[in-house]
């Protein structure tokens, strides 16, 4: 491999190549995860939608996979974060990556345990203020990524955030990536690295339904859409008659709903009652949401999990990145990297005369 490529994250963060696969809820299991760190890049699992015990068996089942870097995704405003945390950190996990901010204190105690932590940003602010909290390194994600995202192009946020703060930390760049191309682009914009989403989530490995996998194959890139209708907060997703619908209902109607989804996410993650009230309060004064909002992001995890884990694309929601539109072919996660660094490898030559 080209000196080029091996950037300063391979060697904070123990691994091969630049590459990241991200903490896609009901994604991001342990097969997923322990593949990619296996094939040289740094896998996190998603352990938001995980119970206790499930996030347990998928760490220990990576750990049991491989003794190679990986990572574990949380939200900041879980109500049992600081007990996952002790567990994930004290069973082999190398890195914590947080969906947003996370607290001071989730930052002291990773550090505490000698574990990195690694958060996403859409904003120079953003990845400034989380500098000046001592974490490890940031993914700094442009609005073509999936999921929650800005509307910063990662064209313009990247540079911006690597001009700001990877004189200090590495940075990532996630938002459109699954080429060696763009990863040599990632690198001239500054960044020490990729983190990518929906091109593991359509890999061999990947635990999503075959008939979910197959409606992202099929998606074009102007098949996604930005919507604020689904939580509250902007998401993309692709289009379809479950979006449209959301779309057009009324509050009145959206509440409701929500609330009960809110309560069969209760159940279906083992979440207590208290705990997802107390939830729901964090995430209210997190994120500024109303009571109408509050339950709709209750909701989104139950919408989410019909597609990635029943495999009911008609009933649920699509979460994806704009490059779900350039990809065909399922590969194994071994190909998809050595791909990567194979094509990087040959621009660099290219661009090398």
């Amino acid at each position: 491999m080209s000196d080029s490529l091996r950037t300063r994250a391979c060697d904070v963060f123990g691994i091969d190549v630049p590459i990241i696969q991200t903490g896609m809820g009901w994604v991001s299991g342990a097969n997923l995860t322990a593949a990619t760190s296996l094939a040289g890049g740094l896998g996190i699992l998603a352990a938001v939608t995980m119970t206790p015990p499930e996030l347990e068996d998928a760490v220990r089942s990576v750990r049991a996979k491989t003794d190679k870097p990986f990572g574990v995704n949380f939200r900041a405003d879980q109500p049992d974060l600081a007990d996952r945390l002790a567990f994930v950190t004290a069973n082999g996990a190398t890195v914590v990556s947080f969906a947003g901010a996370p607290t001071k204190d989730a930052i002291a105690r990773c550090h505490d345990a000698g574990v990195l932590v690694m958060p996403t940003v859409g904003a120079k602010r953003h990845a400034e203020k989380m500098l000046e909290w001592g974490v490890d390194a940031v993914i700094a994600q442009g609005g073509e990524g999936g999921g929650h995202t800005g509307p910063v192009p990662t064209s313009l946020l990247l540079p911006a955030v690597c001009d700001s703060v990877a004189s200090e930390i590495p940075v990532f760049g996630a938002g459109g990536f699954h080429s060696g191309r763009g990863l040599v682009a990632a690198l001239a914009y500054g960044a020490d690295g990729i983190a990518m989403g929906t091109r593991f989530l359509l890999t061999a490995e990947s635990r999503v339904p075959t008939q979910t996998k197959a409606r992202y194959l099929d998606a074009s890139v102007t098949d996604t859409v930005v919507t604020t209708a689904i939580d509250g907060a902007p998401q993309r997703v692709i289009r379809t008659e479950v979006v449209d619908e959301i779309e057009k209902a009324s509050p009145l109607t959206r509440f409701p709903k929500a609330a009960l989804a809110a309560l069969k996410f209760r159940s279906e993650t083992g979440t207590s009652l208290r705990d997802l009230v107390k939830e729901g309060l964090a995430m209210r004064k997190n994120q500024d949401l109303s009571l109408a909002q509050l339950a709709l992001a209750a909701n989104a995890p139950m919408l989410i999990k019909a597609t990635m884990v029943d495999g009911k694309p008609d009933v649920g929601i699509l979460p994806t990145g704009q490059v779900t539109g350039v990809i065909d072919a399922l590969p194994t996660v071994a190909e998809v990297l050595a791909d990567i660094m194979s094509e990087a490898e040959a621009t660099l030559e290219r661009l090398s005369g």
